[in-house]
């Protein structure tokens, strides 16, 4: 278990700066806490069991993966290959490399660019690498976090403002959920793992040192901050409890004592955006994975090295698959500080700047409009059409947002 002094100090830190500021995203990730959970053979296990994955996934003679496509199915294809309107001679950037489909369809688009790829997932690093050797004119591979892409990119001669494209799709990929050994999914039983860097990180935290380490109260602010989950207090309640019996490390094992703080009515209450059941423990696993991860923090970082390296003129499009999301994406391009509060116009940044004047108070703030750095390609949201949602169901929650930097 680990230590509960460290943790009160910095989850009272962390949580008392978001209330105060009314931040989307935290500003000290969880990459800092110790782990003490044994997980040596399940590390082992994961290993292996990539490497296997790993190979089903490798491209054929062609450049293809049949066992690629059916594992991941990337989301709104024809209208991000749009946005970004690849040409001859243009470099961009994928962060989110996945199992390459964007990536392929891009290149198919237009084969005569030079496209860096950039994954956190050893997984999609080695699927990344042996795709470049079908394309090694045109396919960089880059392993790393977004808050790593800077100097990945530095490293590799990229240099600011000279990317024409950039693209993020964002979340879990359905290569994660569908593993079980890497613990995102709650419907297939593994150890509670979630960390989207594998064991890249071995002291990185799990989501098994969340739910075993943190108070009730901490833990119920990441379950309402990150899943927006109304229960919080009831499902951190029951995860404490629980834990006083038995240690919780099983991703069917957490589900199961989220379901039993409700009636057996209540477990599939829920509707998705499909108007199918949905697990009452879902925003929960959404939660600690966005936190383990530290996902927000690092999209805006992502989106702010995108802005770096774009040049005028350049395009990025990202793809989001919930509202905490899409609502950072959103106030990036629209120029709105994170500060802000959330009912705030999304047409402008309010910028809140004290009038000092020697031995007087402060005068009322004063409004004014940030520049604007984007111009938006859609006036609104671009989400999946039905036909696509019906081949690709985990895709109904997509938002695309694409802009050009001014």
């Amino acid at each position: 278990m680990l230590r509960y002094p460290y943790f009160h100090r910095l989850y009272k830190e962390l949580f008392s700066c978001w209330l105060d500021c009314g931040k989307l995203y935290l500003g000290t990730g969880p990459k800092y806490m110790h782990t003490t959970v044994e997980r040596d053979n399940e590390c082992e296990a994961q290993e292996q069991s990539c490497k296997s994955q790993v190979q089903e996934l490798l491209p054929n003679q062609d450049g293809e993966s049949e066992a690629a496509a059916k594992l991941h199915i990337p989301v709104m294809v024809d209208e991000v290959v749009r946005c970004l309107a690849p040409q001859k001679g243009q470099i961009f950037l994928d962060m989110t490399f996945g199992s390459g489909g964007h990536t392929r369809a891009i290149l198919h688009k237009e084969s005569d660019i030079l496209l860096y790829t950039l994954d956190r997932d050893p997984t999609a690093y080695t699927i990344a690498k042996k795709l470049s050797e079908f394309y090694p004119k045109q396919i960089q591979p880059m392993l790393g976090q977004f808050s790593q892409a800077e100097a990945l990119l530095m490293k590799a001669g990229v240099q600011p403002e000279t990317l024409d494209g950039v693209l993020l799709d964002l979340g879990c990929s359905s290569m994660q959920l569908d593993a079980p050994e890497r613990g995102f999914s709650l419907r297939k039983d593994g150890p509670l793992d979630m960390r989207m860097d594998g064991s890249r990180y071995p002291d990185m935290p799990t989501a098994a040192d969340v739910v075993n380490a943190l108070d009730q109260q901490a833990l119920a602010s990441i379950l309402r901050t990150y899943g927006e989950e109304k229960h919080a207090k009831k499902i951190a309640s029951a995860i404490v409890q629980a834990r006083t019996i038995y240690p919780i490390t099983r991703t069917q094992q957490l589900a199961s004592i989220i379901a039993g703080a409700f009636p057996a009515s209540a477990t599939y209450a829920r509707k998705d955006l499909l108007q199918r059941p949905s697990h009452v423990a879902t925003k929960t696993f959404q939660a600690i994975r966005i936190f383990v991860n530290n996902e927000l923090n690092e999209l805006y970082t992502g989106l702010q090295t995108a802005q770096k390296f774009l040049r005028p003129g350049g395009r990025l499009v990202a793809l989001s698959f919930h509202s905490l999301e899409d609502r950072i994406v959103k106030r990036f391009l629209l120029g709105i500080s994170m500060t802000e509060k959330f009912n705030l116009s999304a047409r402008q940044k309010i910028l809140k700047i004290p009038q000092l004047g020697s031995g007087q108070e402060n005068k009322d703030t004063i409004s004014t409009q940030a520049p604007l750095m984007w111009e938006l390609i859609h006036k609104k949201v671009v989400t999946p059409e039905d036909q696509e949602v019906e081949g690709n169901p985990r895709g109904r929650s997509a938002k695309l947002r694409a802009a050009i930097k001014l």
